[in-house]
């Protein structure tokens, strides 16, 4: 049994720490939202802390989940942060989807301080986290992961150390930038069924087998053609990752057309009021 602590109690953060329990760790969370943490404690058992740094103080893992670059700044470098309390020789494993460079920046601090960080943002949304059935990917050193790994496996159903610090970031940049494209593909093949008056599940049924296949297609034909999209991952969160993709690839001088495209297309939805609909809502834009 390890002692953890977990910051953020979102969609995501909540079942992950729950499984953390279920698994025999003793965990103790943090939210900002003081309320959140109390129903997570109440539900599983485990400890509410009034700030990230009573939470992680004495902790072999600190795991954090929360919305973005200056969400994960504050609950680690801000006052009562959970860096100023971590022990020499523990751990940061942030599940975050944020920049690169705040990834490498924690590295750095957390070596400063004598313990180690993972920037380990995951793929399986809501659904996979409720299931223990998360995809990670992850920046680090080897002896981190060696610590995190073993404990990281209660979520998970694919852990894979890509690299070094940022690694893991801009290894989920790759999956959302592919992402992207396939929605669009779909989308368009969606409205191009539809205006060729075809049997959309036959349509289905014949390309969903070959070459054409893809989660997006299985998971979200069905809904798109029945315009149901109140579900799954948000535009907003999808334009804020693609909005990383973007910015690294200023670094990295790697061309993104289709994915400044699709990021674009994505502007129009949420104007027309698909901010928090799933990402499939792409298909909206497409007149039928």
């Amino acid at each position: 049994m390890a002692k953890l602590a977990f910051i953020g109690m979102g969609v995501m953060g909540a079942p992950m720490a729950g499984h953390l329990v279920a698994a025999g760790h003793d965990v103790m969370v943090f939210n900002r939202t003081r309320e959140k943490a109390d129903a997570w404690a109440a539900k599983h058992g485990g400890k509410a802390a009034a700030t990230p740094a009573e939470a992680a103080r004495d902790c072999d893992i600190v795991f954090a989940c929360v919305g973005n670059d200056d969400d994960l700044e504050s609950v680690t470098l801000g006052e009562n942060g959970a860096f100023d309390a971590m022990k020499p020789g523990s751990v940061f494993v942030d599940h975050t989807t944020v920049s690169a460079a705040i990834a490498r920046r924690l590295a750095d601090e957390a070596a400063a301080r004598r313990f180690e960080s993972v920037d380990a943002p995951v793929s399986g949304g809501q659904a996979g986290a409720e299931n223990g059935k998360l995809s990670i990917m992850c920046g680090g050193s080897d002896a981190a992961m060696a610590k995190a790994e073993p404990v990281m496996q209660a979520y998970a159903a694919r852990i894979v150390h890509v690299g070094e610090a940022g690694a893991g970031q801009t290894t989920k940049m790759c999956n959302q930038i592919a992402i992207a494209g396939v929605i669009q593909g779909l989308a368009e093949s969606l409205r191009f069924a539809q205006a060729s008056e075809l049997d959309l599940d036959k349509v289905f049924e014949a390309i969903s087998g070959g070459a054409a296949q893809s989660w997006q297609m299985v998971n979200r034909w069905q809904t798109m053609a029945r315009d149901e999209f109140d579900f799954g991952f948000a535009i907003d969160w999808m334009r804020k990752d693609l909005g990383l993709a973007l910015d690294e690839a200023k670094r990295n001088g790697a061309q993104l057309p289709v994915t400044a495209l699709v990021d674009q297309f994505y502007s129009e939805v949420q104007k027309m009021g698909g901010s928090r609909q799933d990402t499939s809502a792409l298909v909206r834009r497409i007149p039928k």
